[in-house]
């Protein structure tokens, strides 16, 4: 599939995104949110679940917790216009709680389609609840360290860090944040001789 076909099929599956009705959440929600970014972007990152204003948009991060992401991208060097950007759920839990199991069992299909038509090289998960779908030990132990994992038969550099909207309760982990991001570019800038391909910068 060449990139032509690959941005057509994730339009598609953005409009199944939006229309289904198969997830247990789809009664609560206003829009769904697919996610956005290039289809050849390098780095994909992943939240838990669009918040209040994700909801009313039907883009991901774009309340409180989007604004601190894209200032700590950005001082880390880091380009959200070059990152493809999704939610381990699509739409929007009631009263912004938690994902339950059963609903991201019913939107990891969605998120693995993206995946697989995204090719990224590097995912970059954000909260505990986006890095539990690829690993099972406490993000406070493995934030900011890199993981080689296979995934459906993909190879990917996993990159697990705190949740934007972590700031909020915890200030001190946007400090953490940013270190990590810092963390991730320079990794991303190591890799670069061998994958001919740069940060998203």
């Amino acid at each position: 599939m060449d990139i032509k076909e690959r941005r057509k099929a994730l339009e598609q599956l953005n409009r199944e995104i939006r229309t289904t009705e198969h997830c247990p959440l789809c009664p609560y929600r206003t829009s769904a949110v697919p996610g956005e970014g290039p289809i050849d972007a390098r780095l994909f990152m992943i939240g838990e679940a669009p918040g209040a204003e994700e909801d009313k948009i039907g883009r991901p991060f774009v309340g409180r917790a989007g604004m601190f992401l894209d200032k700590a991208l950005a001082e880390a060097g880091l380009d959200r216009e070059k990152i493809f950007i999704t939610n381990a759920v699509k739409c929007r839990p009631p009263q912004n709680r938690k994902p339950k199991t059963d609903e991201l069992l019913a939107c990891r299909p969605f998120l693995d389609r993206q995946l697989e038509l995204v090719q990224p090289e590097w995912i970059c998960t954000l909260g505990a609840v986006a890095t539990g779908l690829f690993l099972k030990e406490s993000l406070t132990k493995i934030h900011g360290k890199l993981y080689p994992v296979d995934h459906n038969g993909r190879k990917y550099q996993l990159f697990p860090t705190y949740h934007p909207a972590a700031v909020f309760r915890v200030p001190v982990l946007g400090e953490e944040i940013r270190k990590d991001f810092k963390q991730l570019r320079e990794r991303m800038v190591k890799s670069a001789p061998h994958s001919g391909k740069g940060p998203p910068q």
